[in-house]
């Protein structure tokens, strides 16, 4: 299936509010498209005889499918908890409750790196 698109690699130069809800995703765009990734990509087709456009298609598609395997690998139920936990405390908009939300989101995140550690640690016992 041969697919002749040209995307335009531009760096992206832009202003928006301070309230903005998307300013941290804004800034680091503007951040990493002043940044050329040509040459990397040039290299890594040179050395694994892989056209640059494969290469581009193969990043641009990984980066826009890892939310999805993410969730894929973390499960809908960990993620909705994750999210509950966050919502409960910018509802509460105190710094009491943000800081217990972050206290149970991190013992989520140690519960999920236990087999990341000890890749034992899941299988059953003697």
């Amino acid at each position: 299936m041969a697919m002749n698109q040209t995307i335009v690699l531009q760096p992206y130069e832009a202003t928006w509010p301070r309230d903005d809800p998307d300013a941290g995703f804004r800034q680091m765009v503007a951040e990493y498209s002043r940044l050329d990734p040509l040459p990397t990509l040039e290299v890594l087709s040179r050395s694994k005889g892989i056209p640059v456009g494969a290469l581009a298609r193969f990043v641009l598609t990984r980066y826009g499918t890892s939310g999805s395997d993410a969730l894929l690998e973390m499960g809908p139920r960990v993620v909705q908890q994750m999210d509950e936990l966050v919502q409960k405390a910018e509802l509460a908009g105190t710094d009491e409750a943000r800081l217990k939300a972050f206290r149970a989101l991190k013992a989520i995140i140690s519960w999920l790196k236990v087999p990341l550690e000890d890749p034992n640690s899941r299988r059953g016992g003697p």
